[in-house]
């Protein structure tokens, strides 16, 4: 930990006990001008004692007059830094501010002398582009601008940093491909560029370029290319470029000196094994291995055993072809193992139990057999999942005992008895559910009552299919003695099991849309889940899901069709929108389309679960949110008491113990910090689909109804990409926007399609809706003539009376200047002129300079 101010200070007063002035416009004057300009030195200390060689910061030459390095590391220096201070340093070789609160670079500070050498400004909240000017550094070795706000393209000066050796710019916001004047930089020895926003490939000949490099870290962008870019790193022992888009063989990522190699969540293919043929890798280098979350074929390395220093292994969630457990149990060091979803059959073997590093092992969503008693062997086992398996016996609650760093363990969706009585109710809930036959000594059947409720039981499912049948047949009796020509034909509940036809077409109706599925057998219309391709979901288990996409299932009804709320097997909670649109795609060009939206991952964005083909509906599965959405939210309905145009009044089913909250007037949305977490969230996102995305996608209809929110009341866009399902006759009917929340430009006669500047638009009346508590139309506002919330709130900024918007349930949290600066952000969204418009990568930044402490 560092000093902080008030340390900085007490050292200070030891250090100097004498009245001798630094000397204008030397090194010692421009250092203590600045520590006094940033907050380290109170405004009282004039004077200080000798020379700033003698200060523990501080470092000089051997003459004792230029300053050749200053630590200022956790000091507690805030705001920009200012002119002639540490700018003037001509002699400076290291600088080290990181760790503080530095928003700004002074305009001489990209002037310092050539011969500095070390650069670190990390974690701090440096916002804007990165200059051209840092190719003033031509001597530069180390440069850290990690963990801050910088955006825009990395210049192509970095060309002239030839010197270069150490490249740290990871969780910043820069976009753009990375130059191809990095190439220059051919004394790289690292480079983190990971959590940015970079798109395009790797620069042609990037391999070849860095024969010293020995770390490189690209992960978490949208960086495209093949495994062959990297031919040619001849020194490099860590690669990590996961959560990117690269695809094709990985042949070639397997080199010698590797020992870190993490490929995970991108689009390789092909057989894992061809990894063999290339003679030239060494497995016992291997310390940490993740290629989970690709698209890999066939079976595991056959050389695996050879990793016998390998600590982490992850295959997790690829298409490897059905085989049995590999054989493992030399791998004497192993501390995380993930197989889950990789096609294992078999049982598992007593060898495993020799593992004795062993903290994590999952072996979830395979066709698993057998039991698993002898796990207790493992005695630092700290996570267990086995669940979606066909494990058999009783469960091992004694094998749980013999555990005792067992901190997490899941037996879900499994063919166990349970004869322990000893698990609580809560564990119950969590880690065995579907799991369990009958037994003599079986547990307290009440213990198990959630499960029934939740997951439809057997029991539950014939109680409803006995309702079912009981509705079908008085409807019919009514149609037939009423001689009505048109029927609803109603369709029987059935488990996911069972083979359900249908004579289609037949028609669901809510309260505003009936839509027609011509499915005639439901088994036989497959639903992809991108992450579980291994349970083979069907059209079937989305009507046993959704109850036959019953009323009492409707969550919302949007634009592009219903949504419902359902269960998958395996406990998949799933919110699933009904696209009732007629598409001008075929079915192959929305299941490519469906895939890419799949792999748009970002943490403000609900994620794509899945989707499935049925007849003329394209149906898009999404992860369920929740908590809602932003509009009830704000406007005062608490959670499960829903309005009747949007949600179901019967969509929650827990019990006393797990309720949902009412979230009430005293919830989170009473803070400004909630708030702005909200908005900047959203503004994350937008920004993510904007320049993170290639090509763009713009939303086109950003709304606060199309903003949810999740278990951690974090915001997640709604929405995004399915227009472009629809061909141009929905993307027509979207350019027009929801009401209250279109641009202006989109009431012109000859408007034109959406853009990047129409988002923005919509964006800032959701700001404005999170400050003022109204909604965009049909609410009171003061002045009558001004009958929209952006004409109102507009007028109030014009006229320097922002404070008179805010909402009076957040008016008293004492941080009114910055929900005021907050609604001048919002007056830029909305400017009648899209050019007038900020992006969205700039509104990222200004939110973040207003964000609360």
């Amino acid at each position: 930990m560092g000093l902080g101010l008030f340390g900085s200070i007490l050292v200070l007063a030891l250090f100097f006990r004498h009245s001798v002035s630094q000397q204008p416009n030397t090194d010692g004057f421009y250092v203590y001008d600045f520590l006094q300009k940033m907050g380290v030195i109170s405004s009282e200390a004039n004077n200080i004692s000798a020379s700033v060689c003698s200060w523990q910061w501080v470092f000089c030459d051997a003459h004792r007059e230029n300053v050749i390095g200053l630590v200022a590391y956790d000091l507690g220096i805030f705001g920009v830094i200012p002119d002639n201070t540490i700018g003037k340093l001509n002699k400076l070789g290291f600088l080290d501010l990181s760790n503080n609160k530095i928003t700004g670079l002074s305009s001489d500070f990209w002037g310092l002398g050539s011969s500095l050498k070390t650069l670190n400004i990390s974690y701090n909240q440096i916002s804007g582009s990165l200059p051209s000017n840092i190719g003033n550094f031509g001597a530069l070795q180390n440069l850290d601008l990690s963990f801050n706000n910088f955006s825009g393209e990395l210049p192509a000066s970095v060309s002239s940093l030839s010197s270069l050796r150490v490249l740290n710019l990871d969780r910043n916001q820069f976009i753009g491909s990375i130059p191809s004047g990095i190439l220059n930089c051919q004394s790289l020895v690292s480079i983190d560029l990971s959590f940015n926003l970079l798109t395009g490939t790797l620069p042609d000949g990037f391999g070849a370029a860095f024969p010293k490099l020995k770390s490189l870290n690209l992960a978490e962008n949208e960086i495209q290319g093949r495994s062959q870019d990297f031919v040619g790193l001849q020194s490099i022992t860590y690669l990590n470029i996961s959560g990117n888009l690269f695809q094709g063989s990985v042949i070639f990522v397997f080199q010698e000196p590797l020992q870190v190699i993490d490929i995970s969540r991108n689009q390789f293919e092909g057989h894992i094994s061809q990894v063999q043929s290339n003679s030239s890798f060494n497995w016992t280098r291997l310390v940490f291995l993740d290629i989970s979350a690709n698209q890999f074929s066939g079976t595991f390395f056959q050389d695996l055993n050879k990793a016998q220093n390998l600590r982490h292994l992850n295959l997790a969630h690829n298409k490897f072809s059905a085989q049995e457990f590999p054989q493992i149990e030399k791998l004497s060091a192993l501390e995380y193992l993930n197989l889950s979803q990789t096609g294992l059959t078999g049982s598992i073997p007593s060898a495993i139990s020799q593992l004795d590093t062993l903290r994590t092992l999952d072996l979830s969503g395979n066709h698993l057999t057998g039991r698993i008693t002898y796990l207790g062997g493992i005695k630092n086992l700290q996570v267990l999942d086995v669940s979606r398996n066909n494990l058999t016996g009783e469960i091992p609650y004694s094998m749980l005992q013999k555990l005792p760093m067992m901190q997490k363990f899941n037996f879900s969706y499994n063919n166990f008895t349970l004869c322990a009585s000893q698990f609580s109710p809560e564990t119950l809930d969590s880690a065995f559910i579907g799991s369990l036959n009958s037994c003599p000594i079986a547990a307290n059947p009440d213990l198990f009552r959630r499960k029934a409720t939740t997951h439809n039981g057997l029991k539950l499912a014939l109680a409803i299919s006995l309702a079912i049948v009981c509705l079908l047949v008085g409807l019919l009796c009514l149609a037939f003695g009423c001689k009505r020509k048109s029927r609803m034909w109603v369709v029987k509940q059935q488990s996911y099991k069972e083979d359900q036809n249908i004579s289609g077409p037949f028609s669901f109706h809510t309260d505003s849309t009936t839509w027609v599925a011509d499915v005639k057998a439901a088994t036989s219309v497959p639903v992809v889940i991108f992450e579980k391709p291994l349970l083979n979901f069907t059209f079937a288990d989305l009507l046993s899901a959704t109850s036959n996409f019953d009323r009492g299932t409707l969550l919302a009804e949007g634009r592009f069709g219903p949504v419902y709320r359902g269960f998958l097997h395996g406990g998949i909670h799933v919110a699933v929108k009904v696209l009732v649109h007629g598409s001008t795609m075929t079915d192959q060009e929305a299941a490519r389309e469906f895939e890419y939206l799949g792999r748009i991952r970002h943490p403000n964005l609900v994620p794509l679960t899945g989707y499935c083909l049925a007849g003329d509906q394209r149906i898009a599965i999404y992860n369920y949110m929740e908590n809602g959405n932003l509009q009830n939210l704000l406007h005062d309905l608490p959670l499960g008491v829903q309005t009747t145009e949007d949600w179901s009044t019967d969509t929650w089913e827990e019990d006393n113990n797990n309720a949902i909250q009412n979230v009430g007037s005293e919830g989170p949305q009473t803070t400004w910090r909630f708030r702005h977490r909200i908005a900047l969230g959203t503004a994350r996102a937008l920004a993510f689909l904007h320049h993170g995305c290639s090509p763009p996608i713009i939303h086109r209809d950003v709304k606060a109804s199309s903003v949810y929110l999740d278990s951690n009341w974090d915001p997640r866009l709604s929405d995004f990409g399915l227009a472009k399902i629809f061909g141009n006759g929905l993307e027509d009917e979207m350019a027009f926007g929801s009401q209250g929340y279109a641009p202006p430009e989109f009431s012109q006669p000859e408007a034109g399609s959406p853009t990047p500047k129409s988002d923005v638009y919509g964006f800032g009346v959701v700001l404005f809706e999170l400050i003022t508590g109204k909604k965009p139309i049909d609410d009171d506002h003061p002045d009558e003539q001004n009958s929209n919330l952006v004409t109102w709130v507009r007028e109030l900024v014009r006229k320097n009376q922002g404070s008179s918007a805010i909402d009076p349930k957040i008016q008293g949290t004492g941080q009114q200047a910055q929900m005021v600066e907050a609604l001048r952000i919002g007056y830029l969204c909305t400017a009648d002129l899209p050019s007038k418009r900020p992006s969205m990568h700039q509104l990222v930044g200004l939110l973040k300079d207003i964000e609360p402490i």
